[in-house]
């Protein structure tokens, strides 16, 4: 049991306990992967535990492949054995083998992001709805919601108001769609297996039957359907470990629930709870620095990061005049770490709330010559002609597909036009049947010409051409078949200029990785699950600039956290509703813990965004930092006093007391938020968060506000 000779008392104890239910509560750097991949090695040493018995699921491929690597040290090949992936690919196992449970062929395909939004549009014609007034992407956010709630469409509440009315009916006729197509989205992963489960108790046995460990990692990000999905699994044994920190959960808006890890132990009476405290990753500064935010927040288990690294260099705080100014002071900083401290680019992360603030810094970083990329950017699986490419093998794999079908059947162009397509599509619909096999009938077609038939009929041949040969080409050569045949290639090595060269040179990449399958549904089930993150590559030598919810799981030595002022972050939405100011100071506390051994902050006394220059107060969660953590640099505007929120001051204007944090009605303006409070020639100055009016700065005694 050398394994465990490196663990510390309290990450031995998690992997140690193996019977019944184990909340492993793990702090920013406590860890928590090699607690995992150590605890699964016990299993299957010292309790002979088969492989195949345990399932570990984790949210991203990349936290995946570094367990799985892990494990392979510890234990061998036979880590190859463990079911080790992300909740959808667990999900896209079970289905493959259930598909007929489920109520879908075998040959069921996952629709992207790109097909969903094209069926949505598909469907909002089909209703008369104007995608001015009905965005088809809130419409698809609010099915999204619904299936992570487990809500079918025939349980969507259809008599709400005017919008629900709309989303119910669009998710009824776009689930009738993607079932027409043998297809699933995303969301339809879990939810497929979940209401298999419910519906056939006899597949829900062979799987409780088939594990008899679950391991489930960040599992404070869990939603309502990935929640339910880990509960039936253990239901048998009760042997159920999770792996999470209810300070890093962060995806509320992608209907994570924060009581699946606080209720843990309501859940699964008799649960031992296991803090990891012991931080490897931070300086002492830096986790006093994030401690001292985070512990402002309630929905929380008590617990104290500590390392026993060395204190390090102080947290530095820059408030700038401008934007402009504070990306100075960034390009300037990083080129001195470069010059003193012979840091790399690479060793260097910009994070921040919003992608919109990445324009000015890009501008400056090109000027002083600094390199950098943004990560979750346009993805590699995102371009036009990787689309282009994974519609047509889509339609090969299943050509009853019709959002790949009208994605190619004109890419590169054959004389296929809108006026074609229409009538196509109203005889599919007339006979029910998918486009593509309504071209088998297109004498039946009115008002085809025959040019629009020979070329309808040509694009038919090819299809079934690939389809015909599936069995006998590899991945590879299939791929090639389809762009040399479909004269997609060729169209590209015509137009001979650099754009055309840059698309060749991604689609030679594909071809790369068209070389690790073994079939085509693999490559596109691959593809289909592929995360940003897991496209991350750590090796160029440029500085990361990304949002703080893309650097999740990810650390680097020096992160500068910007933009940090009141309606930027927290955000000016934290004002609206009760827990999002305690969801934007964790996604802080996310951001200050990426850091290894420097952390910068940096706000601007005044900014242009959105067309608008503001003048804005320091951030509440930079006030919340005890001081004996913090260096602060630069004059700042000193007309502009920095106001920390520290909410410990209420003060008195007009009669009242006014706190951070406050509700307030204001007779124009409506309700809003108290964020920062600061004395102004012996009155106050109160900066309140309005939902629909943005942060407003008013004097106590002379704004027409009560409190609330």
């Amino acid at each position: 049991m050398d394994y465990l000779q490196n663990l510390n008392p309290n990450q031995e104890l998690a992997v140690t306990t193996v019977e019944g239910p184990l909340l492993v509560v793990a702090g920013a750097g406590s860890g928590k992967t090699r607690v995992l991949t150590t605890r699964i090695a016990h299993l299957i040493k010292a309790h002979h535990i088969p492989p195949y018995r345990i399932a570990a699921v984790t949210f991203t491929n990349k936290a995946a492949q570094e367990m799985r690597d892990r494990l392979h040290t510890l234990i061998g090949p036979s880590a190859g054995q463990v079911v080790m992936g992300t909740f959808h690919s667990l999900c896209v196992r079970i289905l493959r083998s259930e598909a007929a449970y489920a109520g879908y062929g075998p040959g069921f395909q996952i629709f992207d992001e790109g097909e969903q939004l094209a069926v949505i549009r598909e469907v909002c014609k089909e209703l008369n709805l104007d995608p001015q007034r009905i965005p088809p992407r809130g419409l698809l956010g609010a099915i999204s919601r619904a299936k992570d709630e487990l809500i079918t469409p025939e349980e969507y509440p259809a008599g709400g108001d005017y919008w629900e009315q709309i989303v119910a009916k669009v998710y009824a006729k776009y689930q009738e769609k993607l079932m027409a197509s043998n297809a699933l989205d995303f969301d339809d992963l879990i939810m497929a297996v979940v209401r298999m489960f419910q519906r056939h108790p006899e597949v829900k046995r062979k799987y409780q039957e088939r594990f008899d460990h679950i391991l489930v990692d960040e599992y404070q990000d869990t939603n309502k359907a990935q929640y339910v999905l880990v509960h039936m699994l253990a239901q048998r044994t009760g042997n159920i470990c999770v792996v999470g920190d209810e300070d890093q959960s962060i995806y509320a808006f992608r209907g994570a629930d924060i009581r699946n890890i606080l209720e843990f132990e309501r859940d699964f009476p008799g649960a031992t709870v296991v803090k990891l405290e012991e931080n490897y990753r931070s300086t002492q500064n830096i986790l006093g620095a994030a401690n001292s935010v985070i512990k402002n927040n309630t929905e929380r288990k008590e617990k104290r990061l500590w390392t026993k690294r060395a204190e390090g260099d102080k947290v530095v705080f820059f408030q700038g005049a401008t934007e402009w100014e504070e990306a100075r002071f960034t390009a300037e900083a990083i080129r001195e770490l470069q010059k003193r401290d012979g840091r790399a680019f690479r060793d260097v992360a910009i994070l921040y709330r919003t992608h919109a603030l990445s324009r000015v810094l890009e501008e400056e970083f090109m000027r002083s010559g600094v390199p950098y990329r943004i990560i979750a950017g346009l993805r590699f699986y995102d371009r036009k002609e990787i689309k282009d490419l994974m519609a047509y093998l889509r339609l090969v794999h299943n050509p009853h597909n019709d959002i790949s079908f009208l994605r190619v059947v004109n890419t590169p162009r054959r004389g296929i036009g809108d006026v074609t397509i229409t009538r196509l599509t109203a005889y599919a619909q007339q006979f029910g049947i998918s486009l593509f096999s309504a071209l088998s009938y297109l004498d039946g077609v009115d008002g085809l010409g025959g040019k629009a038939v020979r070329a309808l009929q040509g694009f038919k041949e090819l299809v079934d051409g690939w389809h015909s040969r599936l069995d006998e080409l590899t991945v590879t050569e299939l791929v090639t078949a389809v762009l040399e045949e479909s004269g997609y290639l060729g169209e590209l090595q015509a137009q001979r200029d650099r754009d055309a060269q840059e698309r060749l040179e991604n689609l030679k990449e594909f071809l790369s990785l068209a070389q690790q399958f073994e079939d085509l549904g693999t490559l596109l089930e691959y593809v289909a699950l592929i995360s940003d993150v897991d496209t991350y590559d750590a090796e160029a030598d440029a500085v990361s600039m990304m949002t703080v919810h893309a650097s999740k799981g990810l650390e680097f030595p020096v992160v500068f956290i910007v933009g940090l002022e009141e309606g930027l972050f927290p955000h000016a939405r934290s004002a609206e509703e009760a827990g999002q100011l305690e969801e934007e100071r964790r996604l802080m506390y996310v951001a200050m813990t990426r850091a290894q051994e420097r952390l910068f902050l940096t706000c601007a006394g005044q900014r242009t965004l959105f067309g608008a220059t503001r003048l804005n107060a320091v951030s509440s969660f930079v006030g919340e930092i005890d001081p004996q953590y913090l260096e602060e640099k630069g004059a700042g505007v000193p007309s502009l006093p920095r106001m920390t929120t520290a909410p410990a001051r209420p003060a008195r204007g007009a009669g009242a007391e006014y706190g951070v944090g406050d509700k307030v009605e204001h007779k124009i303006w409506g309700r809003g938020m108290v964020v920062a409070v600061s004395d102004s020639g012996g009155d106050l100055l109160l900066t309140i968060a309005f939902p629909n009016q943005g942060l407003k700065k008013v004097m106590a005694h002379l704004a027409p506000i009560t409190k609330v």
